[in-house]
């Protein structure tokens, strides 16, 4: 049984001027009108702005929320697995608001085929340095890891967002629960995007997993985004990258060469300060 899977990223570009319905009825129907893959994947708060934090309390839903219920449609019709980036998640009506009392989280979407919801991923690591994110967002306390049956068989999936890239002790944990692949849409801006293509790889590499980032384009709030959406190999090799523009990236990945590669260099085996301060 073939190993392959097609997966497509893509990279969302917006400004200041489309509103939040025009903007997911926009890429909604892209996504309708795709060539097929097995796995679709959108960036980091393309819908209410990576850096739109002054309107992300006016724009947050819940995760019944319009956005949600768009994306879940999508994945149903096309009949794929969908992540759909992330969200501004408000808390539902009667639920903990968190340890801050904010009741707002950076929340990461995936949909299975038939439009459940079959995990989300609350981002654990704020970007900001005491603003936007710090100020605003409750910070997540959960690693999020799904078995997913690409290709006949399951493999597991991990969700990371944006700024966790920074914390390679995430990845390490993602990896003890034996990910072979993990997703990470992000709102990246143009001045550090060596960063995010450095750190992709590194990730990557270290942990011998597949790395799926997915970033935005154009230039909103005064913040030209990144680009340079990339799909990374278990070895580090980047089997296809973007540009700076809005495009999509379609790449066919082999499972199997999670397992080829820790089998011919078994580094993770030789870890010595596993679980240690």
């Amino acid at each position: 049984m073939s190993s392959l899977v097609r997966v497509s990223l893509i990279q969302v570009g917006y400004g200041d001027d489309e509103t939040l319905t025009d903007r997911v009825e926009r890429v909604a129907s892209q996504i309708e009108s795709l060539p097929d893959a097995d796995l679709f994947v959108l960036p980091e708060l393309w819908a209410q702005g990576g850096f739109a934090s002054d309107t992300w309390a006016e724009l947050a839903e819940a995760l019944d929320g319009p956005i949600v219920r768009r994306l879940a449609d999508v994945a149903r019709q096309r009949d794929v697995w969908l992540h759909g980036g992330s969200i501004i998640e408000r808390a539902a009506e009667g639920a903990a608001l968190g340890p801050e009392g904010r009741g707002l989280w950076n929340t990461s979407l995936l949909f299975a085929p038939d439009g459940e919801l079959r995990v989300t991923y609350r981002k654990i690591h704020r970007f900001g340095f005491g603003d936007g994110e710090p100020r605003l967002l409750e910070a997540g306390d959960q690693l999020a890891v799904t078995d997913v049956p690409f290709a006949g068989e399951a493999t597991t999936v991990g969700l990371a967002t944006c700024y966790d890239l920074r914390f390679p002790e995430l990845f390490r944990l993602l990896g003890d629960r034996e990910t072979g692949l993990v997703i990470v849409p992000a709102a990246w801006p143009l001045p550090r995007v060596e960063h995010w293509r450095l750190l992709g790889r590194a990730r990557a590499v270290e942990n011998q997993t597949w790395v799926l980032q997915c970033n935005t384009a154009g230039t909103h709030r005064g913040m030209t985004m990144g680009g340079h959406s990339q799909v990374v190999a278990p070895t580090g090799e980047v089997l296809g990258e973007l540009g700076e523009a809005e495009d999509v990236l379609t790449v066919d990945i082999d499972l199997d060469l999670v397992e080829q590669t820790r089998e011919a260099f078994p580094v993770l085996r030789d870890r010595r300060l596993v679980g240690q301060v």
